[in-house]
């Protein structure tokens, strides 16, 4: 049987390989597209802030578990 904890895990590994892919893609596309620059830099920004948000979240409510523990 799946726990909540496991599919917690689950979850954030595919938020850490999407963000990884998102990145890249949007890095090769910067490479190649020199019209598009700007688009591709402020996705590339976007998916870094969404990053750095989705893992302090995940941090924070490993604080609070810890603390009410």
């Amino acid at each position: 049987m799946v726990t909540l904890e496991e599919l917690a895990q689950a979850l954030i590994v595919l938020i850490r390989l999407g963000c990884s892919a998102r990145f890249i893609y949007c890095m090769v596309r910067l490479a190649g597209a020199d019209e598009e620059a700007t688009r591709y830099k402020k996705r590339a920004r976007n998916v870094t802030f969404f990053y750095v948000l989705a893992e302090c979240i995940w941090q924070i409510k490993e604080i609070v578990l810890f603390y009410y523990q």
